[in-house]
């Protein structure tokens, strides 16, 4: 887009800062102001005047990059935050750190002391430059003003191309109010002319003909797919090769959404809360097909019985995870969406595979599904979070979900359903406090659409401060929380494997009142203890376009299974009991 060219008098640096913003397709960025980054905000203040670009105010430095990185994983586009120096940018870091083990892309935004301060414990300087260094896939610091507007353009082209991650720049106060003479856009297929070498890996026919041959000898495939499938929108190849071939599907908890989660060949989630048809299955199968995902010990629990009876068909974009946790007797490296098209059409040519091949392994998938289904636990009294999140599901579809990290995340990862973009949760690093900026980050990128954060007690009070940008910008965010009134998952591991130690797990003293907390900050707020409450109550909690926050009352000592114990492989699950549901469990009393 074409710039008005007076937008101001003078082209600085944070002039070329906001102009490489907009001309790299940004309309959303999330920030807090300070000293060292007050250059860029004044130069900001122009272009939201203009509608050029908009600006939210987040609570907490650690609520922008959440938000930017949910902004990303719901739309496919690059996340911006904005932070000044010193703590501003020291507050950034969990975020960070959660997008760069999740592979999400970001540009993050920092203001720094001025040049002539840099090294010398000036006020508010911090080297977060050398902080960031291991949880960043590149980062700059933009000390010559007239590198800026290639330092911003490079930066997008390096977050989204190969494996996404985030990219940090620091900028010195002075360089932000620094003019530059010769003013001249850089622009992405600029950028992409000196580094698409980068991320291009050559696909040899050879290779595609040994995998086809992997599928064609195997009787008990399996399709074991993670994030990287969802990052490169390859959800329809995907379910094509699935389909074509009859093969079932697992996703890791990054992978939600990556195929379709009603289809009669999905399994559900797998590893150590997965379900147990899909554990069985992976401790099977004869040939698993890892697409786009890393082999993370909580997927294979005791790495060397993982798939050990398999051949591995290892499909992957990043170089360094080939073979890093579980060597492949055949990898293909490249961009999992062109790859899957690749194998779709050699397929084509060589039409000799047999569908029947599978049947049999089908129907002893069908069998364990039915012995070993996730059911809900039903009370005569009171509700547990099965209950909520299988009623959600039913309810709203297709509702973006946001969840914070415990054990509400996986019930939520076991009975939603959910579609390509519209699972959102922090997988990796398990971020505490992730869902409420997440939550304001996806309603920012789907302003018409309705988006759920799924909570519990212990995660919703380490960034409920982001209950005030809800509020200042009335975001419709529906706030589900679930209150066991324990940090649920810390105590379900002290119950199972430390002897029933509770060692401060308990929640219940210093909790505050939510329903009050929504209150003063302007947002309606519910106590739900009973079903039939939220049933009368969904036509008014679910269906404008206000912001709500739902305490859920729900039983305290409910564990979350089947469960994997640390140590074990995936068919050696807790809570498999064919006469009780899957989540329930023999329960003792707590001591508090």
């Amino acid at each position: 887009m074409e710039l008005k060219k007076q937008l101001r008098k003078r082209q600085t640096g944070s002039f070329a800062l906001l102009d490489s913003l907009v001309r790299n397709g940004v309309k959303v960025v999330f920030g807090y102001p300070g000293g060292a980054i007050l250059p860029i905000y004044d130069e900001l203040f122009l272009w939201e005047k203009e509608g050029l670009i908009e600006h939210i105010l987040v609570r907490h430095e650690q609520g922008a990059a959440h938000a930017a990185d949910a902004f990303s994983r719901s739309t496919g586009k690059v996340g911006v935050c904005f932070a000044t120096s010193g703590p501003g940018a020291t507050n950034l870091v969990t975020g960070i750190a959660t997008a760069e083990i999740d592979s999400i892309p970001m540009v993050i935004i920092t203001g720094q002391v001025g040049r002539q301060f840099i090294g010398t414990n000036a006020f508010q300087e911090v080297d977060i430059y050398g902080i960031t260094l291991p949880i960043v896939k590149h980062s700059y610091i933009a000390t010559d003003v007239n590198s800026l507007l290639n330092i911003v353009s490079e930066a997008f082209y390096l977050a989204k191309n190969g494996r996404p991650g985030p990219v940090l720049i620091d900028i010195p106060k002075d360089v932000g109010l620094e003019e530059i003479e010769k003013y001249k856009p850089t622009y992405q297929y600029q950028i992409a002319r000196h580094r698409r070498s980068d991320f291009c890996f050559q696909l040899q026919r050879r290779q595609l003909k040994i995998a086809l041959n992997l599928l064609k000898q195997s009787s008990q495939p399996l399709l074991y797919v993670g994030g990287g499938t969802i990052i490169a929108n390859a959800r329809e190849e995907l379910t094509e090769i699935s389909e074509r071939f009859e093969i079932p599907v697992t996703t890791t908890l990054m992978g939600k959404g990556a195929f379709q989660e009603t289809h009669t060949l999905y399994l559900g989630m797998l590893g150590m809360h997965g379900t147990a048809y899909a554990n069985f299955a992976v401790s099977e199968c004869d040939l698993l097909i890892a697409v786009g995902a890393r082999f993370d010990d909580r997927v294979t629990g005791k790495l060397e019985d993982f798939a050990c009876q398999a051949q591995i068909l290892q499909i992957e974009i990043d170089p360094k995870e080939i073979g890093k946790n579980k060597i492949p007797h055949l990898a293909l490296l490249g961009d999992i969406k062109k790859v899957l098209l690749h194998l779709l059409r050699h397929s084509e040519i060589n039409q000799s595979y047999d569908k029947t091949q599978t049947k049999f392994w089908r129907e002893r998938i069908l069998k364990w599904k039915e012995k070993y289904p996730l059911l809900v636990p039903k009370l005569n009294k009171g509700i547990v979070p099965q209950q909520i999140i299988s009623y959600l599901a039913g309810l709203l579809p297709n509702a973006y979900f946001t969840t914070d990290v415990g054990q509400h995340q996986m019930w939520a990862a076991q009975f939603l359903r959910c579609s390509h973009r519209k699972w959102l949760s922090s997988a990796g690093l398990g971020t505490m406090g992730y869902g409420l900026p997440a939550a304001i980050g996806a309603q920012l990128a789907h302003k018409n659409s309705t988006v759920i954060c799924i909570s519990g007690d212990a995660s919703f009070q380490m960034n409920l401060q982001e209950l005030g940008t809800i509020a200042q910008y009335n975001l419709p965010i529906k706030i589900v929380i679930l209150n066991n009134k324990w940090q649920g998952m810390v105590r379900q591991w002290q119950q199972s494997f430390y002897e029933e130690r509770y060692s401060h797990s308990s929640m219940k003293d210093g909790m505050p009142d939510f329903v009050a907390l929504a209150n003063s900050y302007g947002i309606r707020g519910y106590n739900v203890n009973e079903m039939d409450q939220l049933i009368d109550l969904n036509e008014i909690l679910f269906h404008d376009a206000k912001p709500l926050l739902i305490n859920f009352d729900v039983r305290e000592d409910e564990n979350c299974y089947p469960m994997v114990a640390p140590g074990k492989s995936n068919s050696q699950m807790l809570g498999l009991n064919n006469d009780v549901s899957l989540s329930s469990s023999i329960k003792r009393p707590l001591v508090s």
